[in-house]
C-alpha cells in the first residue's frame, strides 16, 4: 500500500511539474509554433498555457482535442511526426501577429492570431474559426 502511495504521489508531483516547466514565448512566432506543435503531438495541456485563457478559446481547444482523440492510432501518430510549414508571419501592429501555416501531413492552409497581454504572447485560437475578429 506505502509503495503504491508513493507511486502515486511521485506521478501527481511529475505531472504538475511538467506543466510548470513550459517557457512563456517571447515572441508571437514562438507562442504560435509552441501552440501549433502542441496540437500536433496530442499535448493539449501545453497548448493551453500557450492560448488566451477565454471560454470560446477553451471551447474550440477542447473540440480539436476530442476531434484528435478519435483518430485511430496511425493518424494520431501522423499529425505528431508532421512538420509545421509557417508560410508567411504578418504583424498587425506590436501587440498582434497572424500567422499562416500548414503543417505537412495534410497540407491545409490554417491561420491564428498571436496576440501580447501583460508582456506574454498567447495565441487568439477562436480567430482560426472566425477570422472578423
Amino acid at each position: 500500500m506505502k509503495y503504491v502511495l508513493l507511486i502515486a504521489a511521485f506521478w501527481i508531483s511529475a505531472c504538475s511539474t511538467k506543466e510548470q516547466n513550459y517557457t512563456p514565448a517571447e515572441n508571437a512566432l514562438d507562442a504560435g509554433r509552441e501552440f501549433i506543435d502542441a496540437c500536433l503531438k496530442g499535448d493539449f495541456s501545453k497548448a493551453k498555457f500557450y492560448m488566451l485563457d477565454d471560454s470560446t478559446n477553451t471551447g474550440h481547444l477542447n473540440r480539436a482535442e476530442t476531434k484528435f482523440r478519435n483518430l485511430d492510432k496511425e493518424g494520431r501518430q501522423q499529425l505528431r511526426t508532421a512538420s509545421i510549414n509557417i508560410s508567411e508571419v504578418s504583424d498587425i501592429d506590436t501587440v498582434q501577429t497572424i500567422i499562416y501555416y500548414s503543417n505537412s501531413f495534410d497540407q491545409q492552409p490554417l491561420k491564428i492570431k498571436v496576440i501580447k497581454r501583460k508582456e506574454i504572447w498567447l495565441v487568439d485560437f477562436k480567430y482560426t474559426f472566425n477570422p472578423n475578429l
